[in-house]
Parts: structure tokens; C-alpha cells; sequence
């Protein structure tokens, strides 16, 4: 008698979402657990963008930052060599240069980078903010406005300044990230405020927030997975949208992917061990449930999309 593997069937599903207008990218849709095909329907693979920043990342090390140095002093050439040199599916720009402690850009500056980097490119667009709430709260929605008919994803709405980002992203109709901190009942939360103020919940993505392996990242794993499995066993809708993975951002500021090699030889290669790092954290999180990563190192980029390709 032929073996028969045991199935399991769930009764909700993820929320498609469709980014970009001219060239798009799609992804989310899925009614079973990460990678299981064999189960139920997997439409769309995750979608992978290079992050690029309005400034240049003088706070990168030296072994990613040596691959955008001939373009990283502009984001317009960056966002360019991201999509016809590495061909990227998304671009992440983030208006690193708005923060206070930063260049404290102006709302204005960072609308005309996002109009110039728009212009120059016809991938899906992600918009990211500097992270500082209050400052991101004007930021954003100039951005927003700057990218209207674009169909981009802006980001990130947190507790604190959730309206007026997301108002904005309704107004221009984007796509908008929720953004809390690893905890499953604040994200749930965060996406019940904002769909109550009239926003589509199948516009909106979940940032449970992530962190590199070696710094809690099978935290940051289970958070993921109770996510993804209240949103297909529980049919919860508010656990629906696809989720985010910012894993360039929390792998390259730490110890391993920094640490000089005359320093600790026996880590191996500097630059080997970063993308390896970068390579493990992001599998880790396509494993708990994300749909969307972001990501820096072309060499990291290329393991993960083999990675996808092998397992889909």
C-alpha cells in the first residue's frame, strides 16, 4: 500500500498583495504554512528588496557598504544599479537622512528623493522613515503624497504616530507596514486601530519587528509563527496580512558581521561570515512565516532567492 503523508487544512488564508504599477510584485496569498505546497496554496514566492538609503550609509561596514561605492553617495544611481544591475524585484528607500540625529532632512527633501528615485526606476517602491516617530509623522506623509500613483508601501506606522501615516497612506492609496515590538497581542492591536479608521486591512503588512540570529531571533521566530498560525488555524483576519522581514537593517549592526578578522581569526572571512549572517537570519524568518524581506548584501540576496527557489 502507497504511503500516504498526512495533511493538515486551515481555514484562513493570507492576504494577497500586489505592489507596483508599470513592473509588480506580488506576494502573500498563501493558505498553509510557509513552504508547504504540498498541503494547500502557495500563489506567490516571497519577494526580496535591496535597501538603499537618501544618505550614504557611512554606518554600514566596510564589506557591504564597498559593494554600493560607486553609487551610494546617490540614491537615484543606487536605486538604478539595484534594479538593472542586480535585478531587484523591490527597492526599500530609507530616509535615513530625515532623522534629528542625522542630516534632520526636511519632509520637502525627502519627497523630492522619493520623486527622483520614482522617476529613475519602474520596480515597486517601499518608503521607509528614519524610525523616529515624530519626525517620520511628517516625513511620511509628504513621501506619501510625492509617490501618489505609485502604488508603494509606506513605513512604518507605529502605535505612536499610526494615524497620520496611515491617513496618508489611505489618502494616496499605498500600502502601509504595522510596525510593533515582537509582540503578537500589540500587533494584533496596532491592525485593529488602523483598519478601524477605515483603512484595508488587504493593504496593510505586519512588522512584528525582527532581530539577527545570535540576538533573539527564535523569539523573534515564535512571535512570527503565532502570527502566521492564528492567521490560518483561528481564520483571524487581523493576523492576515503578509508579513515584513527588515533583516538588513538588525544583521549588519552587529558583532559577527563587524568584528575585524585580526581580531577574532578563528570567525573566518569578515565578509564571508556577514552574508553568511544575513543568509541565516533571513531563512529563519521565511521559515516563521514572512512574505517580504528586506536585505543589503547582493551575494546574501542570491542564497536566499536559490533558497526560495529549492524549498518552493
Amino acid at each position: 500500500m502507497a504511503f500516504a503523508a498526512p495533511k493538515e487544512t486551515y481555514s484562513g488564508k493570507v492576504y494577497e498583495v500586489t505592489i507596483g504599477t508599470e513592473k509588480t510584485a506580488v506576494f502573500g496569498g498563501e493558505n498553509v504554512l510557509p513552504f508547504h505546497s504540498f498541503e494547500g496554496t502557495t500563489p506567490n514566492k516571497p519577494v526580496i528588496a535591496y535597501e538603499i538609503q537618501d544618505v550614504s550609509p557611512d554606518d554600514w561596514p566596510e564589506t557591504v557598504k564597498n559593494v554600493y561605492a560607486g553609487v551610494s553617495g546617490d540614491p537615484v544611481k543606487w536605486a538604478k544599479y539595484c534594479q538593472d544591475e542586480l535585478k531587484a524585484d523591490a527597492i526599500a528607500l530609507r530616509l535615513t537622512g530625515t532623522h534629528p540625529d542625522r542630516n534632520n532632512r526636511s519632509p520637502e527633501e525627502a519627497a523630492k528623493t522619493v520623486k527622483d528615485v520614482l522617476s529613475a526606476v519602474n520596480i515597486p517602491l517601499i518608503i521607509l522613515g528614519s524610525n523616529h516617530t515624530e519626525k517620520d509623522s511628517s516625513v511620511l506623509v509628504m513621501a506619501s503624497e510625492a509617490a501618489k500613483g505609485r502604488n508603494c508601501i509606506i513605513g512604518k506606522a507605529q502605535e505612536a504616530n499610526y494615524k497620520t501615516i496611515a491617513a496618508a497612506a489611505m489618502a494616496n492609496n499605498h500600502k502601509l507596514i504595522a510596525m510593533s515590538e515582537l509582540d503578537i497581542n500589540l500587533s494584533k492591536q496596532l491592525n485593529i486601530l488602523i483598519t478601524q479608521m477605515g483603512f484595508d486591512k488587504e493593504k496593510l503588512i505586519t512588522d512584528p519587528m525582527c532581530s539577527a540570529l545570535g540576538y533573539g531571533l527564535e523569539y523573534t521566530y515564535s512571535v512570527m509563527e503565532r502570527i502566521r498560525l492564528a492567521a490560518l488555524s483561528q481564520n483571524d483576519a487581523t493576523m492576515q496580512p503578509p508579513m515584513v522581514g527588515d533583516v538588513g537593517m538588525y544583521v549588519w549592526k552587529i558583532k559577527e558581521t563587524q568584528a575585524a578578522e585580526a581580531e577574532l581569526p578563528q570567525w573566518g572571512s569578515l565578509e564571508e561570515r556577514g552574508i553568511a549572517w544575513e543568509v541565516a537570519t533571513a531563512g529563519a524568518l521565511l521559515i516563521s512565516g514572512i512574505e517580504l524581506l528586506i536585505m543589503r548584501h547582493p551575494k546574501a540576496v542570491d542564497a536566499v532567492r536559490k533558497f526560495i527557489s529549492e524549498i518552493s
